[in-house]
């Protein structure tokens, strides 16, 4: 074994466990990324500077939502991951599709269940469907990093083979190859995570959210460059390999955030900056 591998950090796959109470590290991820994005947005709605006026939502609405947007981050990423990535599996095993702790959710369902709970929650509300969209993005960073550090964990998800001398190359323990590997996951919590989030809180500091759309257009556009990028290091889903072309159904699921994402940016540029109102309570 070239010297210049790391080894991979022996975890424990339990984060917490008392008595017969247990949580894996991927619900904490889960658990720790929905409460510090609470915490964070309520922050944000605090300071009327940013929003050129009073928020376009209350604390109290932003706490209710909180329930919608875990369900919908769950249903959703489960759902997707099913249709996307597992559908042979999961029509012989139906079953199989409510055992979540058994891993399995897809960003990409993730974010149309957000969609749909922004949207339905704006609408019975009274709120700027596309404001609460750009609250939601501006904290969404924080639980992908959770998300991504909790697969680098969990020895899951992990990269293509790389060069033995790349100085952090990795052998993953539950990797059957053994082979010296990109860790994929770090990569991605980097760019997903760290990066996609100092992007949008220099954007929010400049006066994004006073253009809504802003934020959400540049949430989608980013993460699709940055999943796109990380797809290179990452190995494809055992069950559906390099599709067209050489491409992943990561990189494809994300062409489309590229368009969309583009779209949201211009409107919101071209949109006039909303003038200061009073907030819906």
């Amino acid at each position: 074994m070239p010297f210049l591998l790391i080894d991979f950090p022996a975890f424990k796959p339990i984060a917490i466990e008392i008595g017969p109470f247990a949580i894996r590290w991927y619900a904490l991820a889960y658990i720790c990324g929905i409460v510090f994005g609470w915490l964070y947005a309520r922050s944000l709605l605090k300071k009327e500077r940013l929003w050129g006026g009073p928020a376009p939502m209350s604390l109290v609405q932003i706490d209710d939502f909180i329930l919608w947007v875990t369900l919908g981050i769950i249903l959703g990423g489960r759902t997707g991951y099913v249709l996307f990535y597992n559908l042979p599996f999961f029509i012989d095993h139906p079953a199989a599709i409510f055992r979540l702790w058994e891993g399995g959710m897809s960003f990409h369902g993730g974010f149309l269940g957000c969609v749909v709970a922004v949207m339905w929650f704006a609408y019975r509300n009274g709120i700027s469907i596309l404001s609460l969209g750009d609250i939601t993005t501006a904290v969404a960073p924080v639980g992908l990093l959770l998300g991504r550090i909790a697969n680098f964990i969990n020895g899951e998800l992990w990269g293509r083979a790389a060069d033995p001398e790349l100085p952090w190359a990795m052998i993953f323990p539950n990797d059957p190859t053994q082979l010296p590997r990109h860790p994929s996951q770090l990569y991605e919590a980097g760019m997903e995570g760290i990066l996609l989030f100092a992007a949008l809180a220099i954007m929010i500091r400049f006066g994004a959210l006073k253009r809504p759309g802003m934020i959400l257009g540049a949430f989608i556009l980013i993460y699709g460059l940055s999943r796109i990028a990380g797809e290179h290091f990452r190995e494809p889903d055992v069950q559906l390999g390099f599709l067209w072309g050489g491409l992943t159904m990561g990189m494809l699921l994300s062409i489309p955030m590229l368009i969309v994402g583009l779209i949201l940016i211009v409107l919101a540029v071209r949109r006039d900056a909303p003038k200061p109102a009073g907030a819906i309570r």
